[in-house]
């Protein structure tokens, strides 16, 4: 089966054909470094590092591109309000490259913690500044757009194909829009390529136009070509950021006669208790806690569970679940690799009719899942469906494996397929243990948060709630005690 992935602007899946045979460039939108990383930094990422890795096990040869916006992306995710990086810069009292840098870094450590591994190419918005200046004037020069006092801004009313991607109707997407009385552009409906910068903004730059700063959407259109050319295979992102984001991206590409990105994937939105992560509304967990409290590889795992255009559910009982399966997985992984170099062969796969039959019954069965394993990514990257099959493999080697007469051969195989799809497709280690003080803080860290779920719910006076969450407690053992304090718990 040959890879098929649903494409965003086409709204199916396709057959897969990369620009250039046996290469594969792929870029997609990173992350606005103005805070600490939550859990919906999380998944484009991790699904990005999963699709380039089964790309690699393919045969392709792979470049993966990931940006930083350091300028440029306003509080209102349009063209009005503060840029983000200098709100946070006024905060913490630091200069606008020093937030840039420390919330860098902190999401780097944080993708590492996940097994995400570094993109080929991680491109600064501030580092490209010349090239930004010179695709706003060469869409000038097209006629695609206009400047007004300083600012610069794409015209929507020139370029008849904008909203092919998101599906939506240009002549609507006024419609509920705020316009500002006292706004410059001609249309509501025009993007800012260029703003001029007011007295006090801390990041300016030389232009045509007088000193100003780059929009937040002609960034990622001149870095991803910059590194990948005019005409290439991916682009990905959020599914939040098909309208205006990307939709401007692709504008700015055609208008100024690149071809653009082949295919493009759209990540889905996590939710938390059912609800959208907001970070305005502090609806988010933060990662460098939640790591305190689950393995990192955990939350990869439960992150994978789900396909990556549905929906996926954050709770503490769905992450208890996924821990759970983790660690099966993670048992079988190591039991195999215990007893192989303990030296533990038990039959040599030699001399009985039995060991004959169960290598050849393991090589069948092997091809089978392996097969089964590929169809699934190969469908659009099916990663709830290729863990599926991960659970069936241990399923029938822990079978085999009972009694501990499993010969060395088939032993040896098992251990080479989970190496082979768990640790180096999906990015999960295998080898990796956990101590019985991780064990413990995990325990607490559930715990604890569902007290505050129970104390969040005894607030809105949702009393039958705050029961189950104590009698579901109780059935686990755990005692729950209310003081004028606050609730304390105890094993029983």
């Amino acid at each position: 089966m040959s890879l098929k992935l649903y494409n965003s602007m086409t709204r199916q899946k396709e057959k897969f054909e990369p620009v250039t045979p046996g290469r594969v460039g792929i870029y997609f939108c990173g992350p606005t470094v103005y805070s600490d990383p939550h859990l919906g930094h999380a998944r484009g990422p991790v699904v990005f590092d999963v699709l380039k890795r089964w790309l690699e096990h393919s045969g392709y040869e792979v470049r993966l591109v990931s940006n930083i916006t350091d300028v440029g992306h306003l509080t209102d995710d349009s063209d009005d309000g503060e840029d983000k990086l200098l709100r946070r810069a006024k905060l913490e009292e630091l200069e606008p490259m020093e937030v840039a840098d420390k919330y860098f870094w902190s999401f780097q450590d944080s993708m590492s913690a996940l097994g995400v591994r570094k993109p080929d190419i991680t491109p600064r918005a501030t580092g490209h500044i010349i090239e930004q200046i010179e695709l706003t004037q060469e869409l000038v020069s097209r006629g695609l757009a206009y400047e007004v006092d300083g600012s610069v801004y794409f015209d929507v009313s020139a370029w008849d194909s904008y909203g092919e991607l998101s599906g939506r109707d240009p002549d609507d997407l006024v419609e509920g829009t705020r316009v500002e009385v006292r706004s410059d552009k001609d249309d509501p409906r025009d993007f800012a390529l260029w703003k001029k910068a007011e007295k006090g903004h801390l990041m300016r730059w030389n232009s045509p136009w007088g000193e100003g700063y780059p929009g937040w959407h002609i960034e990622c259109t001149v870095m991803s070509t910059k590194y990948l050319g005019d005409e290439f295979d991916i682009h990905g992102g959020g599914l939040d950021l098909i309208f205006p984001h990307h939709e401007s991206e692709l504008a700015q590409a055609r208008g100024a006669g690149k071809p653009f990105a082949r295919y493009w994937m759209h990540w889905n939105m996590l939710t938390l208790g059912g609800e959208k992560m907001s970070k305005s509304k502090g609806h988010v967990v933060e990662l460098d806690e939640l790591f305190k409290r689950y393995d990192p590889l955990a939350i990869r795992f439960h992150l994978l569970r789900s396909h990556y255009r549905s929906v996926s559910d954050f709770s503490e009982e769905a992450l208890q679940s996924s821990t759970q399966g983790l660690r099966r997985l993670q048992a079988l992984y190591q039991t195999l690799q215990s007893s192989l170099e303990d030296g533990h062969a038990g039959g040599s796969g030699e001399g009985t009719g039995t060991a004959r039959a169960q290598d050849g019954a393991a090589a069948s069965a092997f091809h089978e899942q392996r097969v089964a394993f590929a169809d699934a990514m190969n469908d659009d990257l099916n990663t709830p469906e290729a863990i599926a099959v991960l659970f069936d493999f241990a399923r029938e080697v822990n079978r085999n494996l009972e009694g501990g007469k499993a010969p060395v051969e088939y032993r040896s195989s098992a251990l080479a397929f989970m190496q082979e799809h768990f640790d180096g497709i999906l990015g999960l280690d295998g080898s990796r243990t956990t101590s019985a003080e991780d064990e413990k803080n995990l325990v607490s860290g559930v715990v604890e948060l569902l007290l505050e779920e129970r104390h969040q719910a005894r607030i809105r006076r949702d009393f039958s709630s705050a029961d189950r969450i104590r009698d579901e407690l109780a059935r686990l053992g755990i005692a729950v005690e209310d003081t004028a304090q606050g609730s304390r718990w105890k094993l029983q």
